[in-house]
């Protein structure tokens, strides 16, 4: 994820040495890292998994589900735990989280019992809902206030490392390469199919365990390293007071933006979540190779597109360029839905290129003009991204009873909402 709001703060700290920030400025950076890692490892458990615990296509999607509950419902408690013990803490309790949801995946694999999977990724996802909580307001103070927007990028930019880096670590470590068809599966002998089944899911065990290690000794790092202590402070200028009276609902624009980042996030999760399956029905593709690609091309078109896309906006309107990008993925995955081989497949590639500029877009484009009602109002937006969790399931089912090609028509509806609100959405008359 990227993109949250960050809350007006200050350090409680000595300010006249930039070196005495720049460990602690490491150790958040790194964050950012952590949690795209886990995001984008989501596309290469869901085709494992799948072979692993004989599931359906909408059941191996409830992976993505796992984790976009956990951010849907920890959200809150999370601000609440940050707001009463302090951001160093909930960091280092984010961190025990994901440590201890990646060590559960090695008595995952060794059950095989999906559920259990399905836990450790919820208690991975509670964990990062705290790091996201916190490394934003983090980042803005570490250093002069006027390059708080610069480290913020650069910080965020590491996300972008971590969608490229995740897939190709995936192909290498988990996925074995090994893809029978369900004749092959029906020949074996129950003790032949028992030791594939423990075999695939096993592969697991090695980069979950050395994650958890990673992530543990950078808690201890949090821990014995002195971090400024950030303070929120009440923004008391006139905007920010304004139009505090009345519901938020009057804000048509903000409900608008509430509703395409719902379909918006539900198609970026859905693009990648089934891209493996995909290239493999549209262009017999294999997963190792499927997933050197989602991280090679995919991964570093995303993040090229991120600061393309802030280049392009110096001069086109933000909206205009959300409108146009949103187009294009429409008629993108149009193409390959309709077209079979390295077509289909390269268009589905091209397609988070053009995602890239739209979180932050629409999420800038919903707060605007909100005065006292933006903390609210950026919450709801936050909370939002639940269409992670509901649109793969929904894939997996089309998949299940036609072919994961005809499955892609949901993104494709989820980015017509995105032109929608480029369009006309962002515009819609605020009532005060």
């Amino acid at each position: 994820m990227a993109g949250a709001a960050m809350p007006t703060s200050t350090v409680k700290a000595n300010t006249d040495t930039k070196k005495s920030y720049l460990f602690p400025f490491i150790l958040v950076t790194s964050l950012f890292f952590l949690w795209a890692l886990i995001h984008n490892m989501s596309p290469i458990l869901i085709p494992h998994l799948k072979k692993a615990c004989q599931l359906s296509d909408m059941q191996s999607a409830f992976i993505d589900s796992a984790v976009f509950a956990a951010y849907f419902l920890m959200a809150l408690p999370a601000g609440a735990v940050m707001k009463k013990f302090g951001y160093k803490a909930g960091i280092i309790f984010g961190l025990a989280l994901y440590a201890i949801g990646a060590f559960l995946f090695i008595p995952a694999a060794s059950t095989r019992e999906y559920s259990f999977f399905l836990g450790a990724l919820f208690i991975i996802a509670t964990g990062l809902t705290f790091l996201e909580t916190a490394a934003n307001p983090y980042v803005s103070v570490l250093g002069s206030p006027e390059t708080a927007t610069t480290r913020l990028n650069l910080a965020q930019s590491f996300n972008g490392v971590g969608a490229m880096i995740a897939p190709i670590l995936g192909a290498k470590f988990i996925l074995s390469g090994t893809e029978l068809s369900k004749e092959q599966i029906g020949a074996m002998s129950p003790d032949a199919l028992q030791q594939y089944l423990i075999g695939e899911a096993s592969t697991v065990k090695v980069p979950y365990l050395v994650i958890g290690i990673i992530v543990l000794l950078i808690a201890v790092l949090f821990v014995v390293t002195k971090m400024p202590e950030v303070t929120e402070q009440e923004d008391t200028s006139i905007d920010a007071t304004a139009g505090t009276k009345g519901s938020i609902f009057r804000h048509r624009h903000l409900i608008a933006a509430v509703v395409a980042m719902f379909f918006y996030i539900g198609g970026q999760v859905g693009v990648n979540a089934f891209f493996i399956r995909f290239a493999k029905y549209t262009a017999q593709i294999g997963e190792k190779e499927a997933a050197v690609l989602l991280g090679s091309v995919a991964g570093l078109g995303f993040m090229v597109g991120r600061f393309f896309g802030t280049f392009l906006m110096r001069t086109i309107k933000p909206q205009l360029l959300l409108t146009l990008y949103g187009v294009i993925n429409v008629l993108l995955i149009l193409i390959a839905m309709t077209t079979k081989g390295q077509i289909a497949v390269w268009t589905v590639l091209a397609v988070p290129f053009f995602m890239s500029i739209m979180f932050p877009t629409i999420f800038s484009l919903g707060i605007k003009g909100l005065g006292g009602d933006t903390k609210f109002g950026s919450s709801l937006i936050i909370m939002s991204i639940v269409g992670g969790a509901i649109f793969p399931p929904l894939m997996g089912l089309i998949s299940d009873n036609s072919n994961i090609q005809m499955a892609y028509i949901l993104p494709l509806i989820c980015f017509a909402v995105v032109v929608w609100f480029g369009a006309k959405g962002y515009k819609l008359d605020k009532a005060h």
